[in-house]
């Protein structure tokens, strides 16, 4: 028999023996891990993104079957169909905004329609600003054209994908209230492709389709119709009128043209060889492009179509009913890439590894100056209920805008309300001035003509918007209540776009350290043949100072001027 000190000696060293295979055990899940996270480096899914203008859910995926769209539809099937996707504003560059950023515009300061001429990218030399663009403030005073300037932190969600190895491309528009840094996109224009990636880069990719945009309304009106007029659904704030069915049928005309051009885009990517190694996103950048439409902070102008079709059958045919904000588009990206989305950002992803936890209990929206028009409202969206807060309750619901009076059937109904002809529900919507509050229930009332805010049986569901509003505004800071011109002088002091500091280079530890003294700032770069070209690469990371002769860097800010170049050889 074993004496008690040989026992306790046994018991000892069979306890480290059982240690010692435990950790052998965990140092093996490590080496396996660290296999599957690097072959998943090498199977980064490729991303799409179909981004379209001006639609609502005007499609037989969402219920409306007054035409037919084959290309979106299988989209539809193959993929997730979110029913309740709303964005952050009724209207493109403050929407876009909070897509490339993941933030609220009025947080951000980009809140008002329009900054400046950022529909394009402009190279930094050519950004220039007219000091008078014919706008004024709340107060009368002129606004310049100018540049949004998010605070330091904000980047533009591209760069975090470029950074992890991703080819990124926008083919072509920006339209971000701020001209596009240069370390956003690999490629920019109407030229850019996914085709250019170097050989078995993953891409990121956007694909602009305008021809539902507001303008083509007028602009197409004397092209083939191919909606059948009168099997269109006409909204009930409008009266049903010749000019009304034409307007509206050219919608629909111009979204079965819209699926064509979504059918040659699926066939590209099949004949590629990428269809089942893509993720495919479906958007429009808010809703539809009519009036109590487009510029509306309700359900009219905020909700949107919204299908993501995962590879090889993931969740086809599947619905989803949360409430998902445009503005997720930008986490949930970085989280289908396997990034992990920053905590800055009040976005949050409804898909992948970082998939909020809890999903969004309300969707909220704003509306401030559009063009030559001021107003303010702020709105919050359940799914069910529309809860909309007008800070300006003096002014009408349908203001003047010389841009979509261009629209036949607009300049029609403002005529005829003027002469007083317009009754019933398309009186409505030209109410001279608005309530305070608004209060709709879309299930009953899905073109929102009936106000409920003075209604007692619904003021418990009052009472939750305006308290959720409320803590909304609180949160996030809304600038709405800065006068445009102010806002403009505390993001631009004393009137003058701030400038980027130069990039500096530091060796250290034999590595080159490239810094840039201007908080917030990002660093591009270009080495030796690619100097003077219109690439530039993202400096996220040091560089081996002998791999280059020459090196050239500039950085820039979010709203900056891009600083000068700096060299090094």
């Amino acid at each position: 028999m074993l004496s008690v000190l040989d026992r306790g000696i046994q018991e000892k060293n069979d306890l480290l023996m059982k240690i010692r295979n435990q950790w052998l055990w965990i140092i093996f899940l490590m080496i396996v891990v660290n296999n599957l996270s690097a072959q998943s480096d090498l199977q980064r899914p490729n991303i799409l993104w179909i981004s379209v203008e001006d639609i609502g859910p005007l499609l037989e995926a969402y219920g409306d079957k007054s035409i037919k769209t084959p290309n979106i539809d299988r989209l539809a099937k193959e993929g997730i169909t979110f029913t309740n996707a709303f964005s952050t504003a009724g209207v493109c560059a403050p929407s876009r905004s909070s897509i490339i950023t993941g933030m609220y515009p009025a947080s951000i300061g980009a809140h008002n329609m329009r900054t400046g001429p950022h529909y394009a990218y402009r190279e930094p030399e050519a950004e220039t600003y007219k000091t008078y663009h014919e706008l004024k403030d709340i107060r009368g005073r002129n606004v310049p054209e100018y540049a949004t300037v998010p605070p330091p932190y904000v980047k533009v969600f591209t760069e975090y994908l470029r950074a992890a190895g991703y080819y990124t491309s926008n083919a072509a528009k920006t339209d971000y209230q701020f001209n596009s840094p240069i370390t956003a996109w690999d490629e920019i224009g109407k030229e850019a492709h996914y085709k250019n990636r170097s050989k078995d880069q993953p891409f990121f990719a956007v694909f602009n389709h305008e021809i539902t945009h507001e303008s083509r309304v007028f602009m197409k009106k004397n092209d083939p119709m191919l909606a059948d007029k009168q099997n269109i659904r006409i909204p009930d704030y409008f009266p049903d009128l010749p000019v009304v069915r034409q307007d509206v049928g050219r919608v629909y005309s111009n979204i079965i043209e819209l699926d064509q051009q979504v059918g040659k885009l699926l066939d590209e990517l099949k004949a590629a060889g990428l269809l089942e190694k893509t993720i495919i996103f479906f958007w429009s950048d808010h809703g539809g492009p009519l009036l109590r439409q487009k510029r509306a902070v309700g359900n009219s102008g905020l909700r949107v179509p919204l299908i993501v079709r995962m590879p090889n059958g993931m969740q086809a045919g599947s619905k989803v009913d949360d409430i998902v904000s445009l503005m997720d588009l930008a986490p949930t990206v970085l989280s289908l890439a396997g990034i992990k989305p920053p905590d800055y950002m009040q976005a949050k992803a409804f898909l992948g590894p970082y998939k909020a936890k809890i999903p969004r209990q309300y969707a909220f929206g704003s509306a401030d100056r559009f063009d030559e028009a001021v107003d303010m409202s702020r709105s919050v969206l359940d799914g069910q209920f529309v809860y909309i807060r007008n800070f300006r309750p003096e002014l009408p619901l349908i203001y003047r805008n010389k841009y979509r009076e261009q629209i036949d059937m607009t300049s029609t109904l403002i005529e005829m309300d003027q002469q007083g002809q317009l009754t019933g529900d398309a009186a409505y919507i030209f109410m001279k001035t608005k309530q305070e509050e608004e209060l709709y229930d879309t299930k009953i009332d899905p073109y929102e003509i009936h106000n409920l805010a003075n209604d007692p049986a619904h003021q418990t569901k009052l009472i939750e918007l305006r308290v959720a509003l409320s803590n909304w505004q609180l949160d996030v800071r809304d600038l709405g209540f800065i006068p445009e011109y102010d806002l403009v002088n505390m993001m631009w002091p004393g009137m003058i776009q701030p400038a980027t500091d130069l990039v500096a280079f530091k060796k250290e530890q034999g590595k080159l350290l490239l810094t840039c003294s201007t908080d917030g700032a990002s660093i591009a770069y270009q080495v030796d043949s690619e100097i003077g070209g219109k690439r530039w690469r993202l400096y996220h990371q040091p560089l081996l100072p002998g791999s280059y002769k020459r090196i050239a860097a500039r950085a820039v800010r979010i709203g900056f001027k891009t600083s000068l170049i700096s060299y090094f050889e």
